[in-house]
């Protein structure tokens, strides 16, 4: 095949086998692409997403063009803006791992950018056959497949810096690039795109955060999903994302305009505003598996390119073992694997400028190919040890869907990890279980139960209490149950214990008394959240109650349920100003994010009596810590528990002088957070007492100024 147009001023020459994927230098254009067990490859080229056919392909010559398992070719164009896909064919024998189908196109893994990802038809792509299988290549009615964009985009980056936050400064957002923004009620002129973030950093910047993490921003197929809501009827879509399609290419459907490679500039445009106000880009990243399913899904990438390299397979290589839970498992810890995810990374970093990662169901990356957990995992090493990642932060999801379980001895220091146990155990607490006194200080002093053995720090330990998986915060205080029954799956999805309480109504309610015991909780756990030492992260909502309706696994939600309702910020705004007042205290007292653990001299729990212990396995719910700093600056706090249903009188020994104690706050007392001298002294009554309602958090302050 020739076209003129397309090849215009070119020739095609030999190519160089490095970099893969994609890359431009003043002789022209070269592709190069991994494929081990290939017998021939040929390269596809469109003049526009919408073409139905190649208007050229190019047969590589295994002589010429391949060295070692890599083929590659150059095209000296002076046209950067061509469409490219790929066809492999070679041994179809599924029983040995080989599922090669030179009938199929594929995506480049390396592409940096996807078009024409908005008519997508995942079915077409399931050809588990060599027979009567059609070329389809297209994004029309009927077609599947986008294509790779082989374009340089430019871009200004304008100087910009990364805001470089040591860990104990950081307070991490988790959100939904979409769902953030939205909702009509966002009033941005760019809704659910990267833009529209950049519209909401004022927002953000008011509350103190300073990092934001995105649910994964790869390139993904949202219509991927063969099912309807069975209330409504309406498709339900992969919202969150976590079926990565094109690991080195940003959504396309992210951006706020459609022309070739726009995705590529807003992400950029996004991160260079986030830093300009101070804020920290984290990617929720996922290499543990890919969108191609098990052995009846569809052949998009790696599966059509060496099936047998890229995947962990079972002893019948037809199956794939399955640790992610979504069909398939990337044999992570085999060279080539290694190598394309540290690529992958090192280019997001390089090119895109994020400032860290967080890698869902990270424990696979500690597995080898047949399974097994790995003492010291090459991947994790190198990913730790890489020079160009050096300065990036790395967070852990330390377990899988395999069983591992791998919170407080993930490999190596340079590794945070999300602190599931602290999640349980805030729950428990404040729902009144019995028995977690203990449990509830070990979390709030950095969880040193977890991590001190291992030689890490309370900042290893990324402190939630809910994120996108689960409910959210109004929803844990609302909803005894789960209630996924719009997801299709008739309610059998989602986590089965959330350690929730709807406090005697489920969902939502006129009930003054049940409403007052939620708010309250909700301002207990923000306040245990961000004064706990670790890394504190809030789910982007929280702050102003966002619900879910009770369901706790929104992944297929595209909807109001999970997007924000930016009306709910004026109707809970003693929570958001709440949120704010805690981030605002975290930053001014050190004590509170010190990067060490407490030790006798600087932590003192007591009971509801100042010099007894608590009862650490009692089922009282009521503790008490003095703070002491370990500063010159004169920095005393007590943190007061109440998760009974009882009000507490705590008893102050006559040895601690509370003539110079202030109030910050109380949860069951209205409060703005600044120090109340007053309100104390009213609160004591002249007495060493002070009396905390139920299911109440109160923080006293002996500081300097």
């Amino acid at each position: 095949m020739v076209n003129e147009p397309l090849l215009e001023n070119s020739s095609v020459r030999q190519g160089y086998p490095l970099p893969l994927g994609v890359s431009h230098d003043c002789e022209g254009i070269n592709f190069a692409i991994f494929s081990r067990h290939a017998l021939a490859v040929t390269l596809l080229l469109f003049d526009s997403p919408s073409d139905e056919t190649a208007r050229i392909s190019i047969n590589l010559d295994p002589l010429m063009n391949k060295t070692g398992d890599i083929w590659h070719i150059g095209l000296a164009s002076k046209n950067g803006a061509l469409l490219y896909l790929w066809q492999v064919d070679g041994p179809f024998i599924p029983q040995e791992g080989h599922r090669f189908n030179g009938a199929l196109a594929l995506l480049d893994p390396y592409a940096m950018a996807l078009v024409g990802t908005d008519c997508w038809d995942f079915g077409l792509c399931c050809e588990n056959t060599r027979h009567d299988v059609k070329l389809i290549t297209t994004a029309t009615d009927g077609g599947y497949k986008p294509k790779c964009l082989a374009q340089k985009i430019p871009f200004d980056w304008q100087g910009d810096r990364a805001p470089n936050h040591a860990w104990s400064n950081m307070i991490i957002y988790e959100t939904h690039v979409r769902g953030f923004t939205v909702h009509d009620s966002s009033q941005v002129a760019n809704p659910g795109t990267f833009l529209g973030i950049v519209e909401k950093i004022p927002y953000l910047q008011s509350l103190g955060i300073t990092a934001i993490e995105l649910l994964p921003v790869q390139e993904f197929h949202e219509n991927e999903l063969p099912r309807n809501n069975p209330i409504d009827g309406t498709s339900l879509k992969n919202y969150w994302g976590y079926s990565t399609v094109g690991f080195f290419a940003p959504k396309e459907s992210y951006a706020s305009r459609r022309y070739d490679g726009i995705a590529v500039v807003e992400f950029k445009t996004m991160v260079r505003a986030l830093h300009q106000a101070g804020i920290e880009v984290i990617l929720d990243v996922v290499f543990n598996h890919t969108a191609e399913g098990n052995h009846l899904g569809p052949t998009l990438s790696f599966r059509g390119l060496d099936n047998a390299i890229y995947y962990m397979l079972e002893e019948d290589k037809t199956y794939y073992k399955n640790y992610s839970g979504t069909g398939n498992t990337l044999n992570c810890n085999h060279p080539v694997v290694r190598d394309f995810i540290l690529d992958c990374l090192r280019y997001w970093v390089i090119e895109m400028h994020v400032d860290g990662f967080r890698f869902d169901l990270a424990s696979i990356l500690g597995r080898d190919e047949m399974g097994d957990l790995l003492a010291n995992p090459p991947l994790l090493e190198r990913i730790a040890e890489d020079p160009v990642l050096r300065g990036v932060k790395l967070i852990a999801e330390a377990w899988d869907a395999g069983g591992a379980y791998q919170v407080g001895h993930f490999q190596g220091v340079r590794w945070s990890e999300w602190n599931g146990r602290f999640r349980d155990d805030v729950r428990r607490f404040w729902r009144g279980d019995s028995g977690m006194n203990g449990a509830l200080a070990h979390r709030f002093c950095g969880s040193a139960d977890i991590y001190q053995s291992n030689h890490k720090q309370p900042l290893h330990s990324i402190n939630f209490i809910t994120c996108h998986d689960g409910f959210t915060l109004v929803d844990l205080v609302s909803y005894a149950h789960k209630h996924n029954e719009d997801n299709g799956e008739n309610n059998s999805d989602g986590a089965q214990d959330n350690f929730s309480s709807n406090y005697g109504e489920e969902g939502p309610t006129e009930n003054p008394d049940i409403y007052t015991v939620r708010q309250r909780n909700i301002k207990n756990m923000l306040a245990t959240l961000l004064l706990s030492r670790g890394v504190p992260m809030l789910l982007g909502g929280d702050e102003m109650c966002r619900t879910q309706r009770g369901n706790n696994n929104a992944y297929c939600q595209d909807n109001e349920m999970s997007w924000y309702d930016w009306r709910n910020s004026e109707t809970y705004e003693d929570i958001v100003d709440f949120t704010r007042m805690l981030i605002s205290l975290r930053k001014r007292f050190w004590v509170f994010r010190t990067p060490i653990f407490y030790d006798d001299s600087t932590v003192h729990w007591f009971g509801n009596v100042f010099d007894k212990s608590p009862d650490w396995q009692g089922c009282d719910g009521v503790l008490g810590c003095l703070l002491n700093s370990s500063e010159e600056r004169v920095e005393q706090f007590i943190v007061l528990f109440n998760a009974s249903d009882q009000a507490v009188h705590f008893n102050f020994t006559d040895t601690l002088d509370l003539d110079n104690w202030k109030l910050f706050f109380d949860t069951s007392i209205s409060s703005d957070g600044e120090p109340r001298f007053e309100n104390i002294i009213q609160s004591l009554g002249g007495e060493n007492t002070y009396k905390l309602s139920a299911k109440s958090l109160a923080l006293l302050a002996n500081i300097d100024g």
